[in-house]
């Protein structure tokens, strides 16, 4: 059974960096038809896809969030990263890392949670000075 597991940044400042790893277990990253989401849920708010990762490397991007994201991956670690740059208190929010097979019909279809197999617990990140 795949697992994952995602790093815990804490507490970050505005205009700062976030960074998160998502480290799986069970099964590799580079299997093939497999996506890997970062995916985010503010307080009191709906899900919001944020990238993935595919099995091949490439990445995809929510529209808005593209300018200040980035998905990376280290395969000898079975990991995969996520930075968010110039972070603002709005960016306070559960952040999850999430597996999905092959690629959704509709844009709408990244954030939907029946969509993916396997998440991760979540992380709490909170952006305050």
């Amino acid at each position: 059974q795949v697992q994952l597991q995602e790093s815990d940044p804490g507490l970050v400042k505005p205009s700062q960096t976030l960074s998160l790893t998502c480290t799986v277990s069970g099964g590799s990253i580079t299997t093939n038809s497999y996506y890997w989401s970062w995916i985010r849920q503010p307080p009191g708010k709906g899900l919001e896809w944020m990238g993935a990762i595919s099995y091949g490397g490439n990445t995809y991007y929510s529209p808005s969030l593209k300018s200040r994201t980035s998905i990376s991956r280290d395969t000898s670690k079975n990991q995969f990263t996520l930075q968010l740059s110039s972070v603002t208190p709005e960016d306070t929010a559960v952040y999850y890392c999430a597996r999905r097979h092959g690629l959704p019909r509709y844009a709408s279809d990244w954030s939907s949670r029946r969509e993916y197999r396997d998440w991760g617990q979540g992380t709490q990140v909170t952006v305050s000075s």
